[in-house]
């Protein structure tokens, strides 16, 4: 018996109602479901399956089981959290996840631009701070024994860094990490990313670091302000070769008026060489911290929480990422 297609209305694992698709990649769909348990109990939850075509292949569902592995050491508040792992009674794998409710970074742009507006610098420069904070967890993971263990992200794109409209930022989508624990899980001469959000070494062939994280931040950072692609080329090796010269234009002439700092912090991530960027997602964090000192308030969830609304309630005309 051939197992059925997910669709509205389906009981997962006998608990999880399957309500509507949230998006799609090259491995899994995810869905917005309700956890159902004993009595009235109910929670909105993130149900991650692989695609149909690519059911049986043993790499895909490796990969799965690590992405499930990862997400399930990654407690932090930045990072979506992995609530439950499984196979169904097809023996198909399920992954679960805490539900974001707002959108990604790449519609909270197009938002903007939709309407004309420009992101507010001192916004982009905090979801930036939050999204440290969650890669710097990762980085310094610490395994089963205390031991350090390194989770590199290796996917830092728009679509990865979801706004809730509580104001809270997390990184999501551990599909293409790659822990220290874990060297040779996947062929090695795949290149993982997508191309115009990789790093110039990973273009070249040369290991991922924590660094390679950090120029995955730059772009996003970049593209947030100026409401441009940085790195898009005709097809993904024209936009690899891009990556791989990094020839970036100055913030200050795409958008002036930006508070120095930022733009010296954001470029310095996206230095072409690993070595001139920061030593670390905390260094990093810091610097776009000492930007947002000068400003007479904070800024923080209370602050970010209205913008992320704003721009969830203008997206029906933005179409689903």
């Amino acid at each position: 018996m051939n197992p059925p297609e997910d669709t509205p209305g389906r009981l997962l694992a006998g608990r999880y109602d399957l309500i509507e698709e949230l998006g799609r990649g090259g491995m899994a769909v995810v869905w917005r479901a309700t956890q159902r348990g004993p009595g009235r109990f109910a929670r909105a939850v993130a149900v991650k399956r692989v695609l149909p075509e690519l059911r049986g292949t043993p790499d895909i569902a490796a990969m799965f089981a690590e992405e499930a592995r990862i997400g399930a050491e990654l407690n932090h508040p930045n990072v979506v959290g992995v609530l439950d792992y499984g196979l169904d009674e097809f023996h198909e794998p399920y992954l679960v996840s805490e539900f974001v409710n707002g959108l990604d970074l790449g519609a909270w742009i197009r938002s903007h631009g939709s309407r004309g507006l420009e992101t507010p610098w001192e916004i982009v420069a905090a979801i930036g701070i939050e999204m440290l904070r969650g890669l710097a967890s990762a980085h310094g993971r610490l395994d089963a024994r205390g031991q350090p263990s390194c989770v590199l992200h290796r996917d830092v794109t728009p679509g990865n860094i979801l706004l809730d409209v509580s104001g809270v930022v997390k990184l999501g989508d551990f599909g293409l990490a790659k822990a220290t624990d874990r060297e040779r899980l996947t062929r090695p001469d795949v290149v993982k990313g997508k191309a115009a959000y990789l790093a110039p070494e990973l273009v070249r062939g040369e290991p991922a670091s924590p660094q390679s994280d950090l120029f995955g931040v730059g772009i996003v950072l970049w593209e947030a302000l100026t409401g441009a692609r940085l790195f898009l080329g005709e097809n993904e090796i024209a936009s690899a070769l891009l990556v791989r010269d990094a020839r970036v234009p100055l913030l200050g002439m795409k958008r002036p008026g930006l508070p120095l700092q930022l733009a010296q912090a954001i470029h310095r991530a996206l230095e072409r060489e690993p070595a001139r960027r920061f030593a670390s997602a905390g260094e990093m964090l810091e610097a776009l911290r000492r930007v947002l000192r000068v400003l007479p308030a904070s800024v923080d969830a209370f602050t970010l929480a209205p913008s992320f609304a704003a721009a969830l309630a203008h997206r029906p005309s933005l179409g689903r990422t």
